[in-house]
């Protein structure tokens, strides 16, 4: 059993049922039929609300355990996720396959990954694709309520605005809010946002 295997095991979702508080608040930018990717969606608490939203959602994450609760998850809400169970890190993106990248706190990557993973997201899109992107900046080590303890896998404007240089910038937002996000999101947090465009040529 993998460490997140453990994390996700017992009877709760770890990050509730409900979606993140930002990609709620995307939903206008959000169309019907959508062809979306949910990045290390976990036990889908996103993957099925955006499901809900009318999209098709492709939710991965290297959790059998998260899966299974994604999966059961999406069936008492009624909607259908594509859960496929891959390495972040090794998987090959497809290629100009998805309207929309959703990547909500998936910081678990050093820099070099992370760059990786960055460039593999940009590559998914199809031409005018949205990604909605959200995370920790390193302000949240001294809240100590969720993400990553190593402040190199945090982000920082600076880091997101070079990161997606090329890609139209639509907001790109840090704030500080209170999250309730199941038991390992809880509290006052240093977050940042991010919505960038894939420009069409």
């Amino acid at each position: 059993m993998t460490l997140w295997d453990e994390r996700f095991a017992g009877e709760d979702y770890l990050f509730g049922e409900a979606p993140n508080a930002f990609l709620a608040r995307q939903a206008a930018r959000l169309k019907p039929g959508q062809r979306t990717l949910a990045v290390a969606d976990g036990e889908g608490r996103n993957g099925v609300w955006l499901a809900e939203q009318g999209l098709s959602i492709h939710s991965v994450d290297s959790s059998a355990v998260a899966q299974e609760k994604a999966r059961r998850l999406a069936a008492r809400r009624h909607v259908s996720l594509d859960l496929e169970r891959v390495d972040l890190l090794a998987w090959p993106f497809p290629e100009e396959a998805y309207d929309v990248v959703v990547a909500i706190f998936i910081q678990f990557t050093g820099p070099a990954e992370r760059t990786r993973m960055f460039e593999a997201m940009k590559r998914a899109l199809k031409p005018g694709g949205l990604l909605l992107l959200e995370g920790y900046r390193p302000e949240q080590l001294a809240f100590g309520t969720g993400g990553p303890s190593q402040v190199e896998n945090l982000y920082t404007q600076e880091l997101l605005r070079a990161a997606f240089a090329d890609f139209e910038i639509e907001a790109l937002d840090a704030y500080d809010a209170h999250l309730e996000e199941g038991a390992r999101h809880k509290g006052m947090s240093a977050l940042i946002d991010l919505v960038a465009r894939k420009p069409f040529a």
